[in-house]
């Protein structure tokens, strides 16, 4: 008997093998008292056999084997070079044991194959982070390699998944456990609006802000496969790895992205704070982390394909007015680019409208103070370009294929494309005073492809290299690529397409299980939405884009005295809290009325807060109900007050304490009983400050 286990004060993480075989997750769960008999809990884990059983229960290892009699889904699936089915049956090789981190090798002598994986426990964040790796002595085609398998809690009664579409992202599912497998198998070639790759597991009874949970993130860009499996013995599996097939070749080494694992037993939220902090803290690298993250301004939405210099001028000055701090100018610049059938590829600038190049309009940004960001969709390409016609053979998939937004994809697992790509953007860097880059993907792939998520990848990593200070965000006709794979590399997401305000509530809201405010931009859209065709007050636009990294996309010459007023008191109060919230955790609140999302951000000292309610919809009772706030201090003071208690209707005709003025109640008076809102109108937005007294 071999036993490992991984600890911090939260949890504990134990692994255990019988002779030799691949070990199994046999506890994770709240941490082991010291001196815990780790022999005897893997004794107690073994699990007894009746009637029509095998004489021994297969293992449901870190890597379950078909050569066992495994019934369920095995962790590899592999041929030789002849075809044949490999079946590898894994004895232990080799260990390294540090506090923190585990890795373990096990190999197959009679097929040359050896299987490597490693764990590791950050006990600051509290995130769980573990890989698998494949080597054989000569080239196997593989066709699946999971991740370290985890088990399933037993009192766990459904899956919360996350399914999605175009402006319709981080869509909650929630999938009873049954007999047989739930599996997600993601071909789009990226990560994907339609299956993020996500994964919470609350036990019986458990909600956002309590309970016990688990969570799982598969940080990968290029398309993933989850199986959720219940076996017939009632064992329960969860296993993620690249989506199935798209290791196109075959080789002698095979890797699988980092599956982030969390448990908490404070709900979703204690999962969700991990996933947030461990992204910020490792992952997310910022040019200069020492400076706040500025206020965006993006002209998509107010000039689309039509550029003029004048205009895009007169536009800076209005956002620089409105207290932008950052203009990025979008789709339209390059090429004979007048709308989206032609030019992408081609990234000089388009003489004809700006005949003096980019430099007079980033001249014009600057002097405002604002910085300048640019516009790219490297790995696309039309068929109406220049570069289309002179490298046809650049482009991926068959001739005959289904085009996306009238573009095909740039096969960037080839050296030769990416040295092109870096050759023209980095020209355009070097030349420049360009501080960001808006990185868009606005089609998925012919076939799912491992190779062109590590193209990107190394794609990305080489513009880094050359340009430390330039940051780049991620955009895949919104958030079709967010994953800590690809966030290695950027510092934002665009998290959907929608500008619609009440959308992006929900959206951000869920989102908000694995994404901190500072990667997270949110825009306040024009007043008639361009995806929805919903026409929303300012101050819920203004507030639901202050609820992560503000921006504007709109033609702010639509804008009313009234409106710019508003927008630019709202970015001030945004800019004066984002460095305390650039470090909050977002708890997401249960909320008795299901027309009300609302969410808390609490400072990292436990210091301050801010509540945002945002009345989606009309209630169908007729007052608001008592709004339960999260994770204070049940025996400190804290002071309450309602920043924007003007904008209470005429129809709100009483005098809720909140409304009156401020508020002072204990933290268990607020978490347990909760503060009485105003009346509102839907569509609205409360927003209530507190600070511990």
């Amino acid at each position: 008997m071999r036993v490992w286990q991984l600890r911090d004060a939260r949890q504990s993480l134990v692994l255990a093998s019988r002779d030799d075989r691949l070990p199994e997750v046999i506890y994770w769960g709240a941490a082991l008292p010291e001196g815990e008999d780790l022999a005897q809990l893997a004794a107690s884990a073994e699990m007894d056999v009746t009637g029509g059983m095998l004489d021994r229960n297969p293992d449901l290892s870190i890597c379950p084997e078909a050569a066992q009699t495994f019934p369920g889904e095995p962790g590899v699936i592999a041929r030789d070079a002849q075809g044949r089915v490999l079946r590898p049956a894994f004895r232990f090789a080799s260990e390294e044991v540090r506090d923190d981190r585990l890795t373990l090798v096990y190999r197959d002598a009679a097929l040359g194959v050896s299987y490597r994986a490693d764990f590791a426990l950050d006990a600051a964040t509290g995130m769980i982070t573990a890989r698998a790796a494949l080597e054989s002595e000569t080239p196997i085609t593989l066709h699946w390699l999971a991740a370290p398998v985890f088990p399933a809690p037993q009192l766990c009664d459904e899956m919360l998944e996350f399914s999605g579409r175009w402006c319709g992202e981080f869509q909650i599912t929630a999938t009873p456990w049954t007999a047989g497998q739930r599996v997600r198998d993601n071909h789009t070639g990226r990560t994907g609006h339609e299956h993020f790759p996500g994964l919470i597991l609350p036990t019986r009874g458990a909600s956002k802000t309590s309970g016990e949970t688990r969570a799982f993130h598969y940080g990968w860009s290029g398309g993933h496969r989850m199986v959720a499996e219940e076996l017939p013995d009632g064992r329960r599996q969860i296993q993620f790895g690249h989506a199935s097939g798209s290791e196109m070749a075959p080789g002698t080494q095979f890797e699988t992205a980092t599956l982030y694992a969390a448990y908490s037993v404070a709900g979703s939220n204690g999962c969700a704070v991990m996933f947030q902090r461990h992204l910020r803290d490792r992952i997310v690298q910022f040019p200069s982390a020492a400076l706040p993250r500025p206020v965006h301004y993006n002209c998509w939405e107010a000039i689309y394909f039509n550029h003029d210099l004048s205009e895009l001028c007169e536009i800076a000055d209005r956002a620089a007015a409105l207290g932008a701090e950052r203009f990025v100018l979008d789709d339209g610049w390059f090429g004979r680019r007048d709308d989206d059938t032609t030019s992408l590829g081609d990234w000089a600038v388009d003489p004809r409208k700006y005949p003096d190049g980019l430099g007079p309009l980033i001249a014009h940004v600057n002097a405002l103070g604002m910085g300048f960001g640019l516009w790219f969709e490297p790995e696309m390409v039309n068929r109406d370009s220049e570069l289309a016609r002179a490298h046809p053979d650049w482009l991926l998939g068959p001739e005959d294929q289904i085009e996306g937004r009238q573009q095909c994809v740039l096969d960037i697992a080839r050296q030769d494309v990416r040295d092109h790509l870096f050759a023209a953007i980095d020209a355009l860097l070097s030349a420049h005073a360009i501080e960001y880059v808006k990185w868009d993907h606005n089609r998925v792939l012919p076939y799912s492809d491992a190779d062109q998520a590590r193209g990107v990848y190394a794609l990305l990593d080489r513009l880094r290299a050359a340009h430390p200070q330039v940051e780049f965000e991620s955009c895949a006709s919104g958030g079709g690529r967010i994953d800590f794979g690809i966030l290695e590399r950027t510092t934002r997401v665009w998290l959907s397409d929608s500008n619609d305000a009440i959308e992006r509530l929900r959206i951000q809201h869920d989102g908000a299980l694995f994404l901190p405010m500072v990667v997270t931009g949110s825009h306040v859209g024009p007043r008639r939405c361009h995806t929805s065709g919903r026409v929303i007050d300012i101050e819920m636009r203004a507030w639901v884009a202050a609820q992560r990294h503000m921006g504007f996309e709109m033609d702010p010459r639509e804008l009313t005295k009234d409106e710019a007023q508003v927008l630019s008191e709202v970015t001030s109060w945004w800019k004066a809290n984002r460095d305390w919230r650039a470090r909050a955790d977002i708890l997401r609140l249960e909320s008795a009325d299901p027309a009300v999302i609302a969410e808390m951000q609490l400072a990292e000292d436990g210091a301050q807060f801010v509540v945002f309610a945002g009345q989606s919809e009309t209630s169908a009772q007729i007052l608001p109900r008592p709004l339960r706030l999260t994770g204070l201090d049940p025996q400190a003071r804290y002071r309450l007050n309602l920043r924007n208690r003007v904008q209470a209707p005429a129809l709100s005709r009483g005098e809720p304490a909140l409304k009156t003025g401020p508020l002072e109640l204990s933290g268990q008076a607020l978490m347990g009983q909760g503060v009485n809102l105003p009346w509102g109108f839907a569509q609205t937005m409360w927003v209530i400050e507190g600070e511990r007294l």
